[in-house]
């Protein structure tokens, strides 16, 4: 096709007396050039986002609901499911503006309300070759997954009601105001768009995983353990979805990685090969720490390993070359596995399915060898700049912990404050009745899995 437009523009209006001149001809090369790209570049960040919802239905529902017992399968499934609704409705009345828009170091503001001009226009500040609307729905993707990944850490002992309440409220105080300052124009942490201090944090490191992971950890210690937790056995009902899920998790963070760079680019191609070699490298670490202590690999570790890689690549994906991408997937896989055994055991919280361990863990230690092995080589979105510890800047680290502690920071204090006005509002855990019967039955009436007589 390509080469047939050339030929209409060069050969056959030599044929005629009115010829273009070489100038007009090669314009109208660069047009159709321009508008080969801006097509390219739509096409894929809208496979990149569908993609990303992937990630939460069915892979973060797969993952998650086949680690808990049978009797919750479906209330699990059911807290990935409503939050892609849930948070999509949020987000276009007016998350992406606090988000996105022009406002404060610390928020956006409401140029964005109803996603009033937001439409097939590009915005510039974000995606000079895309609609802005496909650069918003992307972004929403994020909004989505971010929140569910929290709902580990309560799986099976809180109230569906009080879910829903929690995740709006979570949102709207933690999630959109750190996109603001680490994504936003004008945000705090923002390293392009006029920030302060300028964090690298490539595709949601500590927007996504530092922010959910500690917010889990908090929602786990503020409901307590589940009923005769660690006394009785609670192990996975399915492994078996699990791996399922595991596997669409990392195909699917292709687009969560490789689609930040929002464009069809070899930037792209970058994090897309730095996020494999990060998820392969973390899965043989934690398979390896847990042969070595339990003398046999697991198909469950081994799928945690993974997804603990992808947690930890993901702020580094754009920034560093593949085998720095292998390195810190190793040392991911090493880390979260000592965080949800020898940790998680020291302290005896009952964080259910380890989203502290792996996110909030994982996308710290992420986060800090963002700043270590990010170099220009790949991203040289600075224009010649250095860029992390291995271009000579060895501050870039300290920016990477100014980052982390204010993620931190921001994930406990709101957590729990939110925690506390659901709980005064409508109560954040189920009865002990309704626990011990399971929460398919309880809360919503159904079952995963019925005998046919």
């Amino acid at each position: 096709m390509n080469r047939l437009l050339l030929l209409a523009l060069f050969a056959f209006p030599l044929l005629a007396d009115n010829a273009p001149t070489m100038e007009q001809r090669m314009t109208a090369v660069e047009a159709a050039a321009k508008s080969a790209q801006l097509s390219g570049d739509n096409a894929w960040m809208l496979t990149s986002a569908a993609l990303v919802l992937m990630m939460t239905g069915p892979g973060l529902a797969l993952f998650y609901s086949g680690l808990v017992r049978q009797k919750n399968v479906l209330s699990t499934m059911m807290h990935s499911f409503v939050l892609m609704a849930v948070v999509t409705v949020i987000w276009a009345v007016y998350g992406y503006s606090l988000a996105f828009s022009e406002g404060n170091p610390f928020i956006g503001g409401f140029g964005y309300l109803f996603l009033n001009n937001v439409g097939a226009a590009p915005n510039a500040d974000y995606a000079a070759t895309i609609p802005h609307q496909t650069y918003m729905i992307y972004q929403l993707m994020f909004a989505i997954i971010t929140p569910a990944l929290i709902s580990g850490a309560f799986a099976e002992r809180m109230k569906f009601s009080a879910m829903l309440l929690f995740t709006v409220l979570w949102s709207t105080i933690i999630y959109f105001p750190m996109a603001h300052m680490v994504w936003g124009k004008g945000g705090f942490l923002n390293a392009y768009l006029g920030g302060k201090v300028p964090c690298f944090d490539f595709a949601g490191g500590t927007v996504v995983h530092i922010t959910s992971g500690i917010s889990a950890l908090v929602c786990a210690l503020y409901l307590g353990k589940r009923i005769n937790y660690p006394r009785e056995a609670m192990k996975p009902h399915s492994l078996v979805l699990s791996v399922i899920g595991a596997c669409l998790l990392w195909v699917g963070w292709f687009g969560f990685n490789a689609g930040s760079a929002v464009a069809a680019s070899g930037l792209a191609t970058s994090a897309f090969v730095a996020t494999h070699f990060g998820a392969a490298g973390a899965a043989l670490s934690w398979m390896a720490a847990e042969w070595v202590k339990h003398g046999k690999p697991s198909m469950l570790g081994g799928i945690s390993g993974a997804v603990a890689g992808l947690v930890a690549i993901t702020p580094a994906s754009g920034f560093v070359q593949p085998f720095p991408a292998l390195l810190i997937g190793l040392l991911a896989g090493v880390f979260c596995f000592f965080m949800v055994t020898a940790v998680k055991s020291k302290f005896g919280y009952d964080d259910t399915l380890d989203a502290f361990g792996v996110h909030g863990a994982g996308g710290t230690l992420g986060a800090l060898l963002t700043g270590v092995f990010a170099t220009k080589a790949v991203n040289d979105a600075l224009k010649d700049a250095p860029l992390g510890w291995v271009d000579g800047h060895p501050m870039q680290v300290v920016n990477q912990a100014i980052g982390v502690a204010i993620s931190w920071g921001i994930a406990i204090a709101g957590t729990l404050i939110i925690l506390k006005v659901v709980d005064l509002l409508i109560g954040v855990r189920v009865t002990a009745t309704q626990e011990i019967d399971g929460l398919d039955v309880s809360l919503h009436g159904e079952e995963g899995y019925t005998l046919e007589t």
